[in-house]
């Protein structure tokens, strides 16, 4: 009797849970959780790339720039021959200032949307850079602090950059061995191409060894020995290039103080009577 009450007495557990409110819950957990996940989207990592993209080819053609300019180092006719190269004159039969201010305009709509594509990485208030701050001083890590060098170089960079490129769309036709003298030394330029060239070099050798370091461009097996293989090779790149400049911007300062008082006058290969800048 005493086992048969003791049976009798014991609760009936249902043997499954209900399930009619099982689909509720997990709607709703659903729902929650799709709430709070972000949207796929491509278009970041577009940016992204394009960010490259435009980062790689303005490396490119400061590399390009620094040769260009440092002509004026082997001779004065091989400066003027080139700029007259990039005007086209062998093309169209007489030069063609306005394709210099094509070239100009074009970088400096290049360098507005590569500035922008990088401004969404950048802190946008306090709280923002101060957990950044934060965070570089406790990791210590080189890379780290290299972007915050390439930041402070690129926002400095947009300011001097615009007024050289503002000079080259403006005034194309003065492109030559005593006009660019005059404005680097009697235009007073020199301050600010000498501000421009350790920017610009440094933030450039910074940017292409990110780009490599990202990419994966010759870091080989062991990405250890790639990062310092490829930091050997940004030191070198920076020294070389702001080596060359310096020699190269003080060849002009030169040049143009020994212009100053005929600042103003043309450039005239010898065997040439006239000046074909052009029709101006």
């Amino acid at each position: 009797m005493r086992q048969i009450a003791k049976t009798a007495l014991a609760p009936a557990l249902p043997e499954n849970p209900p399930v009619a409110a099982r689909p509720q819950q997990n709607d709703r957990a659903h729902r929650v959780l799709s709430d709070a996940q972000p949207a796929n989207s491509r278009w970041p990592a577009r940016l992204d790339l394009l960010q490259s993209l435009s980062g790689l080819v303005l490396a490119l053609f400061l590399v390009a720039h620094m040769f260009f300019v440092a002509t004026i180092l082997i001779s004065h006719e091989l400066f003027y021959s080139v700029a007259r190269f990039f005007e086209g004159g062998w093309l169209f039969g007489e030069p063609q200032p306005a394709l210099v201010s094509m070239v100009a305009a074009g970088v400096t709509g290049l360098l507005v949307a590569h500035a922008w594509l990088a401004m969404r990485k950048i802190p946008a208030g306090y709280r923002q850079y101060h957990a950044f701050s934060t965070h570089r001083r406790r990791l210590r890590h080189g890379d780290t602090s290299l972007w915050w060098l390439q930041v402070m170089t690129g926002f400095a960079l947009f300011f001097l950059t615009t007024i050289h490129l503002y000079d080259m769309v403006s005034q194309p036709q003065l492109i030559g061995p005593y006009e660019s003298a005059d404005r680097v030394w009697t235009g007073g330029m020199w301050p600010i191409y000498l501000a421009l060239l350790f920017t610009a070099e440094v933030h450039g050798g910074i940017g292409l060894y990110r780009l490599a370091v990202k990419w994966g461009w010759f870091v080989g097996d062991d990405a250890n020995a790639g990062r310092r293989r490829l930091r050997h090779i940004r030191h070198a790149f920076s020294a070389f290039f702001i080596t060359l400049g310096l020699v190269t911007l003080l060849a002009y300062v030169d040049l143009g103080r020994a212009h100053a008082d005929r600042a103003g006058e043309r450039y005239v290969p010898p065997g040439q009577t006239t000046v074909d800048h052009g029709k101006h």
